[in-house]
């Protein structure tokens, strides 16, 4: 099969690049994988099974919650949603019991609100689920797509020959541009391949407009914190191939769920955040808590995230449970993430110089989920903090000016115009880790 594959692939048009102009900024939207997973029970589960119904109340509801006006644009729909089958024509087609009006009127329906509408195929012979896979079909289901008024294609490595996707996947890629209708891509290829071999991320970054790398993250604190560590440890790989049309992605936001607390969700957005990661809910958004929906609607968060000089923050201090991660922001500005993975409150003290900002300039400090302006700090003034147990601290660092550069103190709580006590987040109970950098 695998030579079959190959010269099929060699037929098709090289190009240099993707290049289609979109996902400028990491897209924002929601999915169903995490919460909903591959439900197709609509007799005994009908308001958790993948189907058309679920999919408009979801659009329902980012359309008039705030969700749309924030910048969550995509409502996808993740396996499952297929038909077992393809139809007589050899085309894709949705389960006709649980999709009746078919996939474009629901397209044209959440595009009536404001939305795009995204859609998951697989680069293999049958989906991860196993339903119909696209591999000998990849032109046709472009095309089909393209009609249907697919906005967005999430495209899977399940069932497939790993070592052909470095041609399989480019192939999409010619096939989506080809119809002339923009669809983001989105490409679980170095995902794949990584267990394999070292993934071409060059060549990743100019087919794909995101990519996954790990494996599906979990509603879990564990996984979280997983994810955020292996980001870390891969920093050098992945800093260097993203960028505005290009992005890494740790996978789905599972704030929302029951999973997370609350520290730990301000965890996650804040280092999607700082990641220039897309930022595709999945949850219920019919049942969340509102500090949930708050934090998902976050603008100072998402003004991080959705930064247009889209860099992929860097991890700077790596200090077992504590690390600090850095972003640089347009407008001379950089956001900052301390990180406790530890389960009880640490106190953190260090001078933004060792944090990663260099310079002898003074910045204007502002706490970001709560937006609190906490004064300025030349880069060599130590000041610190509180930070929740499995918790984020989170700011941004403004250029508002030069002033000479002088040594911090001894990390003394001093409240005067120099220094200044950022003791906020700490809500923690019991001991107390000290940190002093």
């Amino acid at each position: 099969m695998k030579a079959v594959v190959l010269l099929l692939f060699a037929l098709i048009p090289s190009c240099c690049s993707l290049d289609n102009g979109l996902a400028l900024t990491p897209p924002m939207g929601w999915l169903t994988w995490v919460r909903f997973l591959c439900e197709t029970d609509c007799v005994n589960h009908p308001t958790t099974c993948i189907s058309e119904n679920l999919m408009k109340e979801m659009a329902d509801i980012m359309a008039s919650e705030g969700y749309l006006e924030a910048g969550y644009q995509y409502v996808n729909v993740d396996d499952c949603w297929l038909a077992p089958t393809r139809d007589s024509n050899g085309r894709l087609q949705p389960d006709p019991q649980r999709f009746p009006s078919g996939i474009k009127a629901l397209a044209d329906y959440i595009h009536s609100k404001g939305l795009k509408f995204g859609i998951y195929e697989d680069y293999g012979t049958k989906t991860c689920a196993g339903f119909p896979g696209s591999l000998y079909n990849m032109e046709l289901d472009a095309q089909t797509f393209a009609e249907w008024g697919v906005d967005y294609v999430k495209f899977d490595g399940c069932n497939s020959d790993v070592l052909t996707m470095y041609f399989g996947y480019p192939a999409m890629g010619h096939y989506l541009n080809a119809t002339g209708r923009p669809m983001v891509y989105s490409c679980e290829w170095p995902m794949y391949e990584v267990q394999q071999r070292p993934p071409n991320m060059q060549k990743v970054a100019e087919t794909c407009n995101l990519w996954r790398l790990h494996t599906d993250i979990e509603d879990s604190w564990e996984s979280l914190s997983d994810f955020i560590n292996w980001f870390g440890d891969n920093q050098d790989t992945l800093i260097p191939v993203a960028g505005p049309g290009h992005f890494n992605d740790p996978d789905q936001i599972v704030v929302g769920n029951s999973g997370l607390n609350e520290a730990q969700s301000r965890v996650q957005v804040a280092l999607w955040a700082i990641f220039a990661a897309p930022m595709i809910m999945s949850n219920d958004l019919r049942s969340l808590h509102g500090w949930q929906k708050r934090l998902l609607l976050n603008k100072n968060v998402i003004a991080i995230n959705q930064d247009p000089l889209g860099i992929h923050g860097r991890r700077t201090i790596n200090n077992g449970a504590t690390s600090v991660w850095v972003k640089e922001l347009t407008g001379s500005q950089f956001a900052v993430a301390i990180l406790n993975q530890a389960d009880q409150p640490l106190t953190f003290s260090m001078t933004l110089y060792d944090m990663g900002i260099q310079g002898n300039t003074l910045f204007s400090i502002v706490e970001t989920f709560e937006g609190d302006a906490l004064g300025n700090f030349n880069v060599n003034e130590r000041f610190i903090c509180g930070v929740e147990p499995t918790g984020v601290f989170l700011f941004t660092a403004k250029a508002v000016g030069n002033k000479s550069a002088i040594k911090g103190d001894s990390g003394k709580l001093i409240q005067d115009k120099n220094q200044h006590s950022l003791n906020v987040l700490n809500r923690g109970k019991g001991s107390r880790r000290v940190v002093n950098l």
